[in-house]
């Protein structure tokens, strides 16, 4: 826990300086949050006012999380984000994993979310509504639908998600609910600081043999730096990861942000490189 703590002060003392530098030559103040994917746990919808097409990179490290970014050792993760129109965001990510075990793995998964309140602008509520399907570290596929709600204002954003899962393999859960929640308040033209929470797994509380090991909680501070006028934007997030329940079944290798371990808690620490197509 202290190495995430310190590596996270550590990251966020060098996007304040670059923030500081930047800000010294920009001092104009932007009017909304436009970022195409601030939050690193929780998916925002885009409007026609965001961004429209972007591509971002992450990576990700984790001890004894193992799975997607929680991979125990280096996950990489490249995707895709766009606004599609009519408040429809296109969303899609393929993962590499390489184990500290050794090996290397990958998992794909796409989704289309429209907004059913809200969405005509950055500002506001917005609470939207998609679906889509995976591939899995084991290559198993799943049908997944996704629930996001987010508030935007000029000095703070907060965003949170709702996910259900359905795999395709009778080993697996029936279900399997995910949920998250962000929030970072400006604190300089181009620099924002918050906190992330993450809820995995959480039918592991009612099902004693839940297939990805039982319910995961983890929470961590948030960082995310929007250089003005510039193409990229970058954020950074991560924690300590909290094993709620446990059950006595050998984890899958179902897609996760933090995943699933027999014993014993751990942390993540993931970071994400936005590049916008179009700014």
């Amino acid at each position: 826990m202290k190495k995430t703590f310190l590596m996270l002060i550590f990251a966020g003392t060098i996007l304040n300086c670059a923030a500081q530098q930047i800000s010294e030559t920009k001092t104009a103040v932007k009017v909304g949050t436009d970022a195409a994917q601030p939050f690193l746990f929780s998916l925002n919808t885009l409007t026609a006012e965001n961004p429209r097409w972007n591509i971002h990179y992450s990576g990700s490290y984790g001890e004894r999380t193992s799975g997607q970014f929680g991979y125990d050792g280096l996950g990489q993760q490249f995707g895709v984000k766009g606004y599609l129109g009519s408040r429809f965001t296109l969303y899609a990510t393929a993962a590499i994993g390489f184990a500290n075990a050794g090996g290397i793995t990958s998992a794909e998964q796409a989704e289309v979310i429209r907004d059913l309140v809200g969405g005509k602008g950055i500002a506001g509520f917005r609470l939207g509504a998609g679906l889509g399907l995976s591939r899995d570290w084991s290559n198993v596929g799943s049908a997944i639908s996704r629930i996001t709600a987010s508030f935007d204002r000029t000095n703070w954003r907060m965003a949170g998600n709702l996910r259900f899962e359905k795999a395709f393999d009778k080993n697996r859960d029936k279900l399997d609910f995910i949920t998250s929640f962000g929030y970072q308040h400006r604190i300089s033209n181009i620099l924002y600081l918050g906190v992330e929470a993450l809820g995995q797994d959480l039918e592991g509380f009612w099902e004693k043999d839940e297939a990805e090991g039982g319910a995961k909680v983890m929470i961590g501070p948030s960082i995310n730096l929007e250089p003005n006028h510039s193409k990229l934007s970058f954020s950074i997030s991560g924690g300590p990861v909290f094993y709620a329940t446990r059950s006595q079944v050998i984890p899958s290798e179902a897609i996760r942000e933090i995943g699933s371990v027999a014993s014993g808690n751990g942390y993540t620490i993931r970071a994400l490189v936005n590049f916008n197509l179009h700014r």
